[in-house]
């Protein structure tokens, strides 16, 4: 009798080893074989906040893993369901449970590194991005112009020249122009904010200092003549006199290299500061901080005039036959 009552337990006990057994070999299974070679990519955006259910059920949605519920366990076992960093991820069916874990948690982000310059236009910029693989010149363009996108950016301008500030970003892989776009202004507007904060901007708008800031950027070699470069354009502009600058006369034609010919100066453009009285209708580049900060804080001068050196910096003069002779020193 004790042996037909010991049996039932005995297949218990039995059948729970099976099944620990099996439930262990599918969890090892999962957390180590991957489901493929590597030929499914996906990128995956982690937002802050979120939660490992969600990444895992976009995951196995994907083809990455095979199970989301293991792909939670095993976060939780390992303890790293809640050290998840937000961040744009690369992976691939040949990563396995572990090694995604290990990359999200790590805070080992995927993106493309892009730096633009200060002073480079809309033009110069889709250049740049195309040559390096990013985006396509066209489509960069077309996103600069896009009345949806700057409408919803509250730029009120017929494109985002100005309102791209130079910087370096990380671009996902899975970025679009518009986000990289976005992303651009997002960073204009917050330097210009901490700029302007208290500034009284003598009249002008936001828009205008803008275009006064891009031709500041596209005149200066040298940080510390910014301001000056800054203050013969508003002593001009006080007294309604041209601002003949050389950068307005190409703009829209082909990159400013520090020279412009008789042709160039001749050329009718609305952004030609040789034909048109005042500042260009906008921007003609994309100004840094300090072109931003010379354009609200110019120095206190009486220049009107200025001609480059030889070696890029420039002389400034108060009179037409003071920069006349400058010009002979240094251009003749």
């Amino acid at each position: 009798m004790l042996i037909l009552q010991q049996k039932p337990y005995f297949l218990i006990i039995l059948l729970l080893r099976i099944t620990l057994l099996f439930l262990l070999g599918w969890y090892l299974f999962c957390l180590l074989v991957p489901t493929g070679s590597g030929s499914v990519v996906r990128d995956v955006y982690f937002q802050p906040g979120s939660s490992i259910k969600k990444l895992a059920a976009e995951l196995e949605s994907a083809g990455i893993i095979r199970c989301s519920s293991h792909f939670v366990l095993a976060g939780r076992l390992r303890g790293q369901a809640h050290r998840l960093q937000a961040g744009y991820y690369r992976v691939n069916d040949s990563m396995t449970t572990g090694e995604i874990l290990r990359k999200i948690v790590s805070g080992d982000v995927d993106f493309r590194r892009f730096t633009l310059p200060e002073g480079y236009s809309i033009y110069q910029a889709a250049e740049l991005l195309d040559q390096q693989g990013h985006f396509k010149k066209a489509a960069f363009l077309d996103a600069c112009r896009s009345t949806e996108l700057l409408s919803r950016l509250k730029i009120s301008a017929s494109s985002a020249e100005g309102y791209l500030f130079p910087a370096t970003y990380n671009l996902p892989h899975q970025f679009s122009e518009e986000q990289l776009v976005a992303l651009m202004v997002e960073k204009f507007e917050k330097e210009f904010a901490a700029l302007e904060t208290g500034v009284k901007k003598g009249g002008f708008s936001r828009h205008e200092i803008l275009t006064l800031a891009s031709m500041i950027e596209k005149e200066a070699v040298t940080s510390d003549e910014k301001p000056l470069i800054a203050s013969v354009f508003h002593n001009r502009l006080r007294i309604g006199m041209p601002l003949q600058s050389d950068p307005t006369a190409v703009y829209g034609v082909r990159a400013f290299a520090g020279k412009v010919s008789k042709a160039d100066i001749l050329r009718s453009s609305p952004y030609n500061t040789y034909h048109i009285k005042g500042l260009p209708p906008g921007p003609i580049g994309n100004p840094g901080r300090e072109a931003l900060q010379a354009a609200l804080h110019p120095a206190e001068s009486g220049f009107l005039y200025f001609v480059a050196r030889k070696n890029g910096t420039h002389q400034f003069s108060r009179s037409l036959d003071e920069h006349n002779r400058a010009v002979a020193r240094y251009l003749r």
